[in-house]
């Protein structure tokens, strides 16, 4: 059977598609140009000189600890000691030959950009020092809104689904390019960007914004655009998380998700944005650990299951590139088997890489035994490899892995690409209720202000808090705005604060965060409607807030509590911007759920 949310939304994507503009389906760039004969032997070469043991290592990519590749500081010694059994980077790369490292910022990876190319060159000075020299695929996860490793003094961009509000594929594709610009230049050559879900429910704990949208034609249009933006910057794409995560509301890093699409359901909401980054040429595609039954009726996860990898990724829709798993340590790919199979289990199923493995030497130790007794073929797993190297030879590893401190301060965070980041978010700004017109505001009648709500910590680790950013910004722009930050979970004590502090203050912005029926968010804002003044509601990460927030007469959605986006938020309150958002989901009615409180494609303007 299928969900009810799914019925409701595919409703609203069909209805909404005129509205989000129409046009071509799928925006592409040239083909993949094919390898020539003397790449494909010169590679072949490279693959018959690996033993086992260094074959088995090209397929994975791991984490590592510090900002150095050979000198950490001490604690990132002692967790990768714990994590790893090596001291450092350098060290991983000498044991185990793994094909490719990922960054992260809990890992201490990317403190700033300068550091972050010195790292990269220090891994390909150690990939250089092997017996069989390969160049290391150096990645990370920087979708930007609400995931991105890399911080500023980095350009920051709107997230997937801020971009779906903006509706621009030019826009899309020019935050691909700029993210992967700068990518590049930190010596990083994959992004697992962009995310090809289709977020049909609104309970999703783990797509959410990360996604374009609940139309499944409009996000393969945005996922296109991206694809061909990462990939002309010279930077591999991922479409993640194949055949779909959008309707679930189990998040696969703590349990295992199942999809009840038909398989004709899946066809129409998840199938498309997967066919466009096939079609632009995408260089790898990210399995998801979810069980989707009319897909594969054995129970297995998809990252495991041949008839989804092999039957349908490879040869229905005629995918050729290399297949990434997500990362194996999550807990949706080893409820049902232990960590030594998990791997050989992906690389039967038609996957060709194993990203970050809970233990590695587990890991590769068993795909070291299953190539050699024949569990895994040889020939098999230099397939697999040759994947990967082609990968790495068309993103210019072969050629120069490196990059340079020059390189960083030409491209890295320039004036061009932030003026960029800020148009961009300019467009993605959506206005959803302006009863009266409050909206925008008047600097003479509600000049001093109240900045209220949740501050979530910045996805990168740098800039915000929110309503500081947000109370900043609208100060620049001429207002007197005094920032109160209440929390996700705001107290009795903070909601009476800030009733206090609007007693004293003309009007409120109130940013919230993922309200549910139960969240003292909704007493905050009630308490502070309560005291007559007028109240502009910001929604800066799920744009779903306000179907439970009675009585909220202004009412926005930034789709994220990134700088970039909240200072964008800010200009449309301020009137200095024009509301041109709209939204890429629908939201449904909190009392009535088979009704929407707004379509696909609503969004007011001054």
């Amino acid at each position: 059977m299928h969900s009810r949310r799914t019925v409701l939304t595919t409703a609203a994507a069909a209805a909404a598609t005129a509205a989000l503009g129409a046009g071509p389906a799928h925006s592409v760039p040239s083909p993949t140009p094919q390898p020539s004969r003397a790449t494909l032997d010169r590679l072949r070469r490279l693959i018959a000189r690996m033993s086992p043991e260094e074959k088995a290592g090209q397929l994975f990519v791991m984490r590592v600890y510090g900002e150095s590749a050979t000198d950490p500081d001490p604690a990132d010694v002692a967790a990768n000691r714990k994590e790893i059994g090596v001291d450092n980077a350098a060290e991983l790369i000498a044991r185990y030959h793994v094909g490719g490292i990922i960054y992260f910022g809990w890992a201490h990876n990317t403190r700033d950009p300068h550091q972050i190319a010195e790292l990269s060159n220090g891994i390909q000075d150690a990939a250089a020092d092997l017996r069989v020299p390969v160049p290391v695929l150096i990645s990370t996860d920087q979708e930007h809104g609400i995931v991105a490793r890399i911080g500023e003094p980095a350009t920051l961009l709107p997230g997937a689904m801020a971009l779906g509000a903006g509706g621009s594929t030019e826009d899309a594709r020019t935050a691909g390019r700029i993210s992967g610009q700068e990518l590049r230049a930190m010596g990083l050559r994959q992004d697992y960007a962009p995310d090809a879900d289709v977020n049909v429910n609104p309970a999703n704990p783990v797509i959410g914004v990360r996604s374009f949208g609940a139309d499944p034609e409009a996000v393969a249009r945005m996922v296109a655009a991206q694809v061909g933006g990462y990939q002309d910057a010279g930077v591999a794409a991922c479409a993640k998380h194949f055949p779909g995560h959008g309707d679930t509301d189990t998040d696969s890093h703590v349990g295992l998700p199942y999809i009840h699409h038909s398989a004709e359901e899946w066809e129409r909401l998840d199938a498309p944005p997967f066919k466009a980054a096939i079609a632009a040429g995408i260089d790898s595609v990210m399995t998801a650990h979810i069980v989707v039954p009319a897909l594969d009726p054995s129970g297995d996860p998809a990252t495991l299951s041949r008839p989804i990898v092999t039957g349908i990724l490879r040869e229905r829709l005629g995918y050729d590139g290399v297949v990434v798993t997500d990362s194996l340590g999550m807990e949706g790919v080893r409820v049902k088997y232990g960590d030594d199979r998990v791997p050989v289990l992906a690389l039967r199923a038609g996957v060709d890489q194993l990203l970050n493995p809970p233990d590695l030497s587990v890991a590769h130790g068993a795909v070291v035994r299953a190539l050699r007794d024949g569990e895994l073929s040889e020939r098999e797993i230099d397939a697999k490899l040759l994947r990967i190297l082609l990968l790495k030879e068309r993103r210019g590893l072969f050629d120069d892995p490196y990059t340079s401190r020059q390189q960083v301060d030409r491209v890295v965070g320039t004036r061009a690409h932030r003026v960029a980041a800020d148009r961009i978010a300019d467009r993605t700004t959506t206005l959803l209720r302006n009863d009266g017109g409050l909206l925008p505001l008047s600097r003479r009648r509600t000049g001093r202000l109240l900045v209220a709500g949740v501050d979530p910590a910045a996805p990168t680790g740098t800039g915000g808090p929110p309503t500081e950013v947000l109370a900043r910004e609208l100060t620049r722009l001429g207002f007197e705005a005094t920032a109160l930050s209440t929390g996700t979970a705001p107290s009795r004590q903070a909601i009476a604060r800030a009733r206090a502090a609007l007693g004293r203050r003309d009007a409120a912005v109130v940013a919230t965060y993922d309200v549910t029926a139960s969240s003292a968010q909704r007493t905050l804002v009630a308490e502070l409607l309560a005291t007559g003044k007028p109240v502009v509601q910001l929604a800066i990460r799920n744009p779903y807030d306000i179907a439970l927030l009675d009585g909220v007469e202004a009412a926005l959605a930034s789709y994220s509590w990134t700088d970039v986006e909240l200072r964008a938020a800010a200009r449309v309150i301020a009137g200095r911007r024009d509301p041109k958002g709209r939204l890429p989901v629908p939201i449904m009615r909190a009392d009535a759920p088979q009704t929407a409180l707004y379509q696909i494609g609503h969004g007011l303007r001054y």
